[in-house]
């Protein structure tokens, strides 16, 4: 094991905006940051703008729906970078389809992306910190792990499931000294995607009122926050929206 006591987080499912955010801040506040999604070389320009700012980054190649390749990183990371402090899922797949267009194919293929990954995540992670009596797991949700929306049967099966998981997880693991919280990310983000989904039903962004979107900035702040909360006053669920979203 390396001498380095610098903490060590991983973000799995680290895309362009929140995940991108996580990764920052965790590397703002000290960590080395550990980045992996199933392109891993897409992941070289935001761990060379990590490192260019002082920051500790490493990007990997990781298909959290394959339990070989979640093991194969977690491995990695624990015996050639440290050990892990934080593991954060925030594998997305969020997909609209009408109940009789969405196949058997896209409901799995769904599932095993939030749902069952965010498992094989959590699982791998406790492996390595049950032990040592301490760390952080977190997991990502939306709207859609709360409420089934119109069009979202496979989305909203999977982050209900991803729910129950960590709910499960985090009695489980909370005697261990290990805090596992679900965050529900109520809120279109002000990323790419969802402005394109914005316009495609008739709805300038860029004439939306001030912070009607919820910043990626302000996401990553939220789990950095949740990391550093004193044990006797937990948070399972936090809910994150913005003042004008109604709920």
């Amino acid at each position: 094991m390396p001498t380095d006591p610098c903490p060590v987080a991983l973000v799995v499912g680290a895309g362009d905006y929140i995940g991108a955010e996580i990764s920052k801040r965790f590397a703002a506040g000290g960590h080395t940051v550990c980045m992996g999604r199933r392109n891993g070389d897409q992941l070289e320009p935001l761990a060379e703008e990590i490192r260019s700012g002082g920051g500790d980054a490493h990007a990997f190649t990781l298909d959290a729906r394959s339990e070989e390749s979640v093991e194969e990183v977690f491995a990695s990371i624990e015996k050639d970078i440290g050990a892990l402090d934080v593991v954060i899922f925030n594998v997305g797949a969020n997909v609209q389809f009408p109940l009789l267009e969405t196949t058997s194919r896209v409901f799995r293929k769904v599932w095993e992306m939030a749902c069952f990954a965010g498992f094989l995540t959590g699982r791998e992670a406790a492996r390595y910190m049950v032990p040592r009596q301490r760390g952080s797991i977190f997991f990502t949700g939306a709207t859609a792990s709360l409420r089934g929306g119109k069009g979202y049967s496979a989305f909203a099966g999977a982050k209900f499931g991803l729910r129950a998981v960590a709910q499960s997880m985090a009695r489980e693991l909370g005697p261990e000294n290990i805090h596992v919280a679900h965050l529900v990310i109520d809120s279109g983000v002000d990323t790419a995607f969802v402005r394109g989904r914005l316009k495609e039903a008739g709805v300038e962004p860029d004439q939306m009122p001030e912070d009607a979107l919820m910043d990626p900035r302000s996401v990553g702040e939220a789990y950095w926050n949740l990391h550093g909360q004193s044990r006797d006053a937990w948070t399972f669920e936090l809910d994150l929206r913005p003042f004008r979203e109604s709920w």
